[in-house]
């Protein structure tokens, strides 16, 4: 076995000492298709048994190693060694700002840090409880069905789960969590780890409080509108959940039930839409004006939540006029902002038509192909055994097709 040295750069707190957080290098030797995990419990056993670590099935299953390698929140044993070094040269990753990457040998360090928008109790052990398992049960992840329950289990047709068989992958590592930028601005956020789950419970057709539970979600100030569009939960996720994927699943459900929330999520929602099927790119000053007061009426005789949100959004104006990206007279003007040129703006008006018209929705765990592309079905002759045991069950018939029984 060819093994390769690595040099793992950790990022290290020890509560019970007053020096806080600091750096510390540790040198592995192991095959380069192996964990950095491996790595990590190499170092323990080999040279710090006090270093903490999280783990349990390094397969990917059970969520417990989530950190940063590198800077990218993911789990420490879905991610070779060889991996994270092509990664840590290509990208240039530094521990600290304006710190060195490299070892006195010139070798690029790999950079390991517990896991973000997360207290952390030691090293690279982080305290789950307070960001996300309370808020995972704050959007209640259970089913609230109508009636009393069965003699036996809810059924269903296998098709009606289809919508959440991405939000059922969750393993719940809380990486997604992490690389959140929305809980980085707001704390509060419920983020997009607890929000994936109260979707895999709104899109059961056995719960019967999807409509309260929408509204629930919706007029929460730090709810489904705070989410910003960054898609980092979703290069995060190691299992293709796509927790803002999920997020909008949300807030369709919620325009689909006629919320219309005291946050104007719904109105910023639909203004945005709009502006861009009229005009092609976005005329932020518009948005602001129709997130707050849509509509002429709306304008002309602004409601008081209206006036609160505008006069709370003078300091964004001015940061934006600062920072020069508001400073031509086009982006301060609301309806000002020029359309796209040529028959540009008709391609995007073809795309929102071709939406409406299809209403597409890709979930990530379920691929479809062209009839003509399926491959022919082909009999499978059933074992001796099988014959006898359908025969000797009441109510059998071994007519059925190959397989029905199984």
């Amino acid at each position: 076995m060819w093994m390769a040295e690595f040099t793992l750069k950790v990022r290290r707190f020890k509560p019970e000492e007053a020096e806080g957080p600091y750096w510390e290098s540790f040198d592995v030797e192991l095959d380069p298709t192996l964990s950095v995990l491996d790595g990590l419990l190499q170092a323990k056993d080999r040279d710090d048994g006090s270093l903490a670590v999280r783990c349990s099935c390094r397969a990917a299953i059970c969520g417990s190693c989530g950190m940063k390698i590198n800077g990218q929140s993911t789990l420490a044993c879905k991610t070779m060694l060889e991996e994270a070094q092509s990664y840590a040269e290509s990208h240039a990753v530094a521990a600290q700002e304006d710190g060195d990457k490299t070892k006195g040998n010139g070798q690029t360090e790999i950079v390991v840090e517990p896991m973000g928008n997360m207290p952390v109790i030691k090293d690279l052990v982080t305290d789950m409880e307070s960001t996300h398992w309370t808020k995972v049960r704050r959007v209640t992840p259970w089913l609230l069905p109508e009636g009393d329950p069965p003699e036996r289990e809810y059924i269903v047709p296998p098709e009606s789960m289809i919508d959440v068989t991405q939000s059922m992958a969750c393993i719940q590592c809380g990486a997604c969590v992490s690389s959140c930028l929305s809980m980085e601005a707001d704390p509060d956020f419920i983020g997009p780890a607890a929000l994936a789950k109260a979707y895999r419970f709104i899109g059961d057709p056995r719960d019967a409080q999807t409509k309260e539970r929408v509204h629930d979600l919706a007029q929460d100030p730090h709810g489904i509108y705070d989410c910003t569009h960054c898609f980092s939960c979703i290069d995060a996720c190691p299992k293709g959940v796509a927790p803002m994927d999920q997020i909008m699943r949300l807030r369709r459900a919620a325009e689909h039930e006629g919320i219309h929330d005291q946050n104007h999520g719904h109105n910023h929602m639909e203004a945005f839409t709009k502006i861009i099927e009229k005009k092609g790119t976005l005329d932020e000053a518009q948005l602001l004006q129709d997130s707050y007061a849509p509509g002429i009426k709306g304008k002309l005789v602004p409601k008081h939540g209206a006036i609160k949100g505008l006069v709370e959004s003078l300091p964004t104006a001015i940061r934006g006029i600062r920072t020069g990206k508001m400073r031509s007279l086009p982006k301060l003007i609301p309806g000002v902002h020029a359309k796209l040129p040529g028959d540009a703006q008709d391609h995007v008006k073809r795309i929102y038509a071709h939406a409406e018209d299809h209403q597409v929705e890709l979930n990530l765990y379920i691929r479809g192909e062209e009839a003509d592309q399926e491959a022919p079905e082909t009999e499978v002759e059933p074992e001796p055994d099988e014959i006898a045991d359908s025969e000797s069950r009441p109510g059998t018939d071994t007519g059925l097709a190959p397989g029905a029984g199984s």
